[in-house]
Order: structure tokens, then C-alpha cells, then sequence
């Protein structure tokens, strides 16, 4: 695996484990540069995200009580244009004191990538929802 690959599954992983922390904030930061893209085409840059991710997570004891699992990751680099992609899967386990760990969605992100000045960062992610299991405990709407 390439260093390159290795920063682009970094800051995937990083975007799941800011999400899980409810530190939306942080991850409008990743996206300050890129846009962060839902299944239906609704699009969200910088503080949009933080402001959007703020309306519609419902938080329980200041966090989500979520975990993102990232897997199924292909990563296609192109070390001369400073440009990546990638594909991978996600499943969003839920567990409160009200409801036991399961999981409440899964889909897919489809991800463009542009390194500047050595730093791999977001472009585009689009996120598919492709299973939603109990979902009215993490969602607002």
C-alpha cells in the first residue's frame, strides 16, 4: 500500500470517528475545500455541513452513540495529477440506553481526493443510503 493510500483510509477513517464524536465542526473542516454530497443530490460545503449535521442528529448525552464502520475501501491514486478516488461501504451502528448496539443504515461513498501542498483532502464524497434499519433515535428528520 502506497503512502498516498494510506493518508486517503487516515482521513476516511478520521471523517467516521469526528462524525461518531458529534464534533461536526471538525468534520465541516474536511470538507472546506470539497463538498460533501447526499444520495439525493443535496450538497453541503464547509460550515453548511457542521450547520446541517447540527439540525438533523439527534444527540444523546452530547454524542450520537454511533460507531461508522468503513470497509469494502478501493483506492485508485494518480500520484502525478495529485488526484485519487475511491469507493467503499459504511455501516452506522446505534446503541442507547433505550435501544441495544444495531445497525440503523449502511450504503456506500463514492470520494474524489486532491492532494495540495503534500496534504490528501476531500473533493467530493456522495454518500448513498442504500439500508435503513430504526433510524428515528439518530435522526431529526
Amino acid at each position: 500500500m502506497s503512502t498516498s493510500e494510506q493518508a486517503i483510509r487516515r482521513l476516511m477513517f478520521r471523517y467516521a470517528e469526528l462524525q461518531d464524536a458529534a464534533d461536526f465542526d471538525a468534520v465541516a473542516e474536511l470538507f472546506s475545500h470539497g463538498i460533501f454530497q447526499r444520495g439525493d443530490g443535496k450538497s453541503f460545503r464547509g460550515p453548511e455541513v457542521s450547520a446541517h449535521r447540527k439540525r438533523s442528529n439527534i444527540l444523546h448525552d452530547g454524542s450520537l452513540a454511533t460507531k461508522h464502520v468503513t470497509t469494502n475501501i478501493t483506492i485508485e491514486v494518480d500520484e502525478e495529477s495529485n488526484a485519487a478516488s475511491a469507493d467503499s461501504y459504511y455501516t452506522v451502528f446505534q446503541g442507547t440506553d433505550e435501544l441495544p448496539l444495531e445497525p440503523i443504515v449502511a450504503g456506500r461513498y463514492h470520494d474524489r481526493f486532491e492532494r495540495i501542498d503534500g496534504e490528501w483532502r476531500f473533493l467530493f464524497r456522495r454518500s448513498y443510503v442504500d439500508l435503513v434499519g430504526r433510524i428515528e433515535t439518530h435522526r431529526a428528520f
